[in-house]
């Protein structure tokens, strides 16, 4: 700097100075201003929009994609062209050298013109770099897969997803709803009767973290193979929580009202329809027996296609034909297929009706709409 420009700056300082704000109490105000007004700004925000609620952590789900905050998406997309060994480059050494040339502005840079026409370098560099930023960001956000859904957040989502993991898992040994009684079907519990775990003596002296517990290290000397992720089983944190819900729903002190089971009442005459009157059956009762991993017989129930041609003594459904294995084995008949099913207690005689008349109309994936009901629907 040549001593014109410090005369220059000189003089500007003097007059600035004599124009200028006191720090107190002009500046100081200003800044309480500026300072509760975005108080105010975040206390609406957190009141009125809120923060998203996401899970906790769960080290054992290995479905989740792990991301920073917006503002660092452009440094996390960085990194993918710096793979490996060399992501030191894209993590400390780029950040730093940039870090260290903004701290070092000062030292550099003493010219005395600000204004960007007259930094045509410096506004070139910081238009490129802000570009890049941008671009990034843009580009992070399209390439990163979607985050894997949680399992449902609210009350009602937890515990209908909790029900399926628990129809899953749990009710081969326990029961649809956790009345227990004889096992039957399972290596090293055959033949033993639990007690229920929908009674106020299990629920009211256990908690939700000890019942949690039991799931994710399970009871290996009851009997009880651990399902958490961590300890060989398949379950991670979030599903685990779940089932816990759904099994708390059961207690007479949860006052938030759950949509109730209920069989679907058909009028008379009506046909079922696979999807909406009788899978849910299949899920409540056999799929803890009948699906991937652990299908008795080799018959899967979790698809429709399985359930008609699936298992080892194919075929078990047959439409029009009540004397299919099916039917047999859920009217409590001892076949060569299998015995009674669902075999710890006969289904009830709506569930089961229902089921007959699907099989009596075709056992069919959809069921056919007459004339009069496409007309009455409005449907073409």
């Amino acid at each position: 700097m040549n001593d014109q420009d410090k005369q220059f700056l000189k003089a500007r300082y003097q007059e600035e100075k004599e124009q200028g704000e006191k720090f107190f109490p002009d500046i100081i105000y200003k800044d309480t201003v500026v300072a509760f007004s975005l108080f105010l700004l975040l206390l609406g925000l957190a009141a009125f929009v809120g923060v998203d609620q996401k899970p906790p952590a769960d080290p054992s789900d290995t479905s989740y994609i792990p991301r920073p905050e917006w503002y660092f998406l452009f440094l996390f997309e960085m990194l993918k062209f710096f793979p490996g060994q060399i992501e030191v480059i894209g993590t400390v050494i780029i950040p730093g050298a940039v870090i260290l040339l903004l701290f070092l502005l000062p030292l550099y840079d003493r010219g005395i013109k600000r204004h960007p026409l007259n930094r045509r370098l410096a506004t070139a560099i910081i238009s490129i770099a802000v570009l890049a930023i941008i671009g990034l960001t843009i580009r992070a956000v399209i390439t990163t897969p979607p985050q894997a859904e949680a399992v449902g957040l609210t009350y009602v989502e937890r515990v209908t997803a909790g029900e399926d993991l628990y129809l899953t898992h749990c009710a081969e040994c326990h029961q649809p709803d956790g009345e227990g009684g004889l096992v039957v079907g399972v290596d090293g519990l055959e033949g033993r009767t639990l007690d229920p775990i929908n009674s106020t003596d299990f629920l009211y002296t256990r908690t939700d973290e000890t019942i949690y517990n039991i799931i994710d290290y399970g009871q290996p000397n009851l009997g009880m193979p651990p399902y958490g992720v961590a300890n060989g089983g398949e379950l991670n944190g979030q599903q685990m929580d779940a089932i816990v819900t759904f099994m708390r729903s059961w207690d007479d002190r949860v006052v938030i009202e759950m949509p109730a089971q209920m069989v679907v009442e058909l009028a008379e005459g009506e046909i079922p329809d696979y999807e909406m009157h009788v899978y849910p059956i299949f899920r409540r009762y056999c799929i803890a027996c009948h699906r991937e991993g652990n299908a008795q017989q080799n018959y899967i129930m979790t698809d429709y296609q399985s359930v008609v041609t699936g298992g080892d003594h194919a075929p078990n459904v047959i439409g029009g034909d009540l004397n299919n294995n099916l039917i047999r084995s859920l009217r409590r008949e001892d076949i060569e297929a299998g015995g009674p099913m669902p075999p710890t207690r006969p289904l009830d005689e709506k569930r089961l009706d229902i089921i007959i008349r699907w099989v009596e109309a075709g056992a069919l994936p959809v069921r056919e709409v007459e004339p009069g009901e496409a007309e009455e629907a409005g449907t073409p």
